[in-house]
């Protein structure tokens, strides 16, 4: 308290003896300026350097005059008092802080500096009024009674531009009846609809200038929550197949609304941050910068792997459901996360794949030219040049009938891959159905089977895996109880 009357005092002194030098030898800005505020009002910026202190360092110090000066018993009355150059600005009598020329933007004459001075003492008498209201229980409860009787009819209001919105729908729906104006009649509506939430959001700007901070605040994050919720809803109607619209569908659903979301919360985190408690505070800007720190270091990777993800989802190159080879690993897609992708083989595992690797390798998929089938089935077999291709394609149709659960429409179909050296390549596609079993290994492990059975049957070996000579005698198996020794 001593050392601040004892700048005070010296400050005083300064300032008396100003009038009698001239204006060029008062102070230059030198540093960052600095806003005095009180009650979360600003008050007076400084941006002079006066007697070695910083504007900062005088803004602090004005701010433990004015709080020491409130806490004494007494009216409050600011006053302010020409001091050489400079302006004294004092509460019940007692110095607080100095208005100097050098805080001021632009030229400096002597009306200008009154006139700022004139504002600053305005200021501070609305800041101190309002601090004094603060503490006041029936100030309190009479400003709690007035805003809910506002918000009150502020709901009344909005209710009510929903009533006459939708009446006078009705009513041009009405005048416009008829086939020929339909598109007139909904440009109608989406025109009232739109000047209807243009009414409201100017009802919800007006709250939020008529309420303190912290309230405006709270009031951004449940609009923010409404339009999430609303969006969620929206979103999950189309997921549901429920709602079909031209700019998206059931894949790019899920994505959507996920980013859509994100980004409401941030313009909502954006919006209401100015108006949190200790916002401009030196901490809270100290956290703000170690968060934004920490996140830039370790989210890189998280952050490649969420746009990964979304870059799969909006590719559509599988989704979920389908039958699917990625690099080795084989099977049916069971989940699209934002970070991996879990995929079901056929041999009792789950293999979770990272969506960069996804999107990094090519991706076979036996399930998106099926149609209404579940997936492709292939079967590959080596026979020698010495048998008839067209007996070969019709041994492999033949096992194609025998498989249950291959569709015959459309019908099955063989290629021929490769004619090598001692051998012709020769490739069975057939559609599985949906009576086909739910796993593709299964399926084809049938097919396997059959295509075995029938080219034992017509004594015609296959060359699978390597063929170096003929045999004296054909490779394969004669007639047997082949299903009592399974057993």
């Amino acid at each position: 308290m001593k050392a601040i009357m004892g700048g005070l005092a010296a400050l005083a002194m300064w300032a008396g003896a100003q009038a009698q030098e001239p204006a060029s030898a008062l102070p230059a800005a030198a540093a960052a300026p600095a806003t005095l505020a009180l009650a979360n009002r600003p008050v007076l910026t400084f941006r002079a350097t006066l007697l070695g202190d910083t504007p900062a360092e005088r803004a602090a110090l004005a701010r433990v005059a004015l709080d020491q000066a409130l806490a004494r018993p007494g009216p409050a009355a600011v006053s302010r008092t020409p001091a050489g150059e400079a302006v004294r600005f004092e509460i019940d009598g007692t110095p607080v802080f100095f208005l100097v020329p050098a805080d001021l933007e632009g030229p400096r004459p002597a009306a200008l500096l009154d006139a700022a001075a004139g504002q600053a003492e305005a200021r501070l008498r609305t800041a101190i009024a309002e601090t004094r209201e603060i503490a006041d229980p029936r100030r309190l409860a009479s400003g709690a009674a007035l805003a809910l009787a506002a918000t009150g009819a502020a709901w009344v209001a909005v209710r009510l531009l929903f009533v006459l919105s939708r009446r006078a729908a009705a009513r041009l729906g009405e005048r416009l009846a008829g086939s020929v104006l339909t598109h007139a009649r909904h440009g109608a509506r989406v025109a009232l609809r739109l000047g209807t939430w243009a009414l409201v959001l100017l009802l919800a700007l007006a709250a939020l200038g008529a309420v303190p901070g912290l309230l405006t605040a709270v009031l951004i994050f449940a609009l923010a929550r409404l339009a999430t919720q609303a969006n969620t809803l929206f979103m999950g109607r189309v997921e549901r197949g429920e709602l079909q619209v031209g700019w998206l569908d059931i894949d790019t659903a899920g994505p959507t609304r996920r980013l859509s979301n994100g980004a409401v919360w941030l313009f909502a985190l954006a919006m209401a941050y100015p108006y949190l408690p200790g916002a401009g505070s030196e901490a809270f800007k100290g956290v703000t910068v170690l968060a934004g720190l920490m996140l830039s270091l370790g989210a890189s990777g998280v952050v490649g792997q969420a746009m990964s993800g979304f870059s799969l989802m909006y590719a559509r190159a599988l989704r979920v459901g389908e039958y699917v080879k990625v690099g080795d690993t084989e099977g049916t897609v069971t989940s699209i996360g934002l970070f991996a992708t879990q995929v079901h083989t056929g041999m009792g595992d789950q293999v979770s794949l990272p969506n960069a690797v996804v999107l990094s390798q090519p991706v076979r998929n036996f399930s998106r030219l099926a149609g209404g089938a579940q997936f492709m089935l292939q079967a590959q077999v080596t026979i020698g040049y010495a048998t008839p291709w067209r007996q070969v394609h019709a041994l492999l149709l033949e096992a194609a009938a025998r498989t249950p659960g291959v569709a015959a429409e459309p019908a099955p179909y063989v290629v021929q891959t490769a004619l090598s050296d001692f051998y012709v390549e020769y490739r069975l596609c057939a559609w599985g159905t949906k009576s086909a079993p739910r796993r593709r290994a299964e399926a084809i492990s049938q097919l396997n089977a059959n295509v075995q059975d029938v080219f034992n049957e017509s004594g015609v070996q296959i060359m699978s895996p390597h063929y170096y000579a003929d045999p004296p005698q054909p490779q394969v198996v004669p007639p047997g109880p082949w299903a009592s020794k399974q057993a």
